[in-house]
């Protein structure tokens, strides 16, 4: 396996991952756009190849955006055939690496009942930041004021 960076071209990739492991939905547009402005933005995306009999496929992405303060790990995730062989580690670790260099916190939301994302974001150092609820507008436009 390799870890790269995001090049122009790997989003048919991206989305093939992100389709496989449940990350990626309409309503959150995602899209192409929106990972190259955020990595314009101070961002990153890592992605993890494997060479198969067709050639290097997409098999693990790992989202980083920034909001000025903060660094955020979004769409952390490793196709469901190549999951269980401690890949998900090296990713991290290469994410982790980033941030490091960038010199921000990081922070990540993962559901609790994902209990191996859970383990090895604690191994790597996540702390739990206590019983905050998430909430979110995805459709702005449809606000009336």
């Amino acid at each position: 396996m390799k870890i790269r960076e995001y090049r122009k071209g790997d989003f048919p990739g991206i989305m093939e991952v992100w389709s496989a492991t449940g990350l990626s939905r309409p309503e959150r547009g995602d899209d192409e756009n929106t990972v190259e402005r955020s990595i314009a933005m101070g961002g990153a995306m890592l992605v993890m190849l494997s060479d198969d009999s067709e050639g290097e496929r997409i098999t693990g992405t790992s989202w980083i955006t920034f909001d000025g303060r903060r660094l955020y790990l979004h769409h952390f995730g490793i196709i469901p055939e190549h999951q269980g062989k401690g890949l998900a580690a090296s990713l991290l670790r290469e994410s982790l690496r980033i941030a490091k260099e960038k010199g921000y916190q990081i922070k990540l939301e993962v559901h609790r009942t994902n209990e191996t994302a859970v383990r090895l974001y604690k191994k790597a150092g996540f702390e739990y930041l206590g019983d905050y609820d998430v909430y979110i507008i995805r459709n702005i436009q449809s606000l009336e004021f």
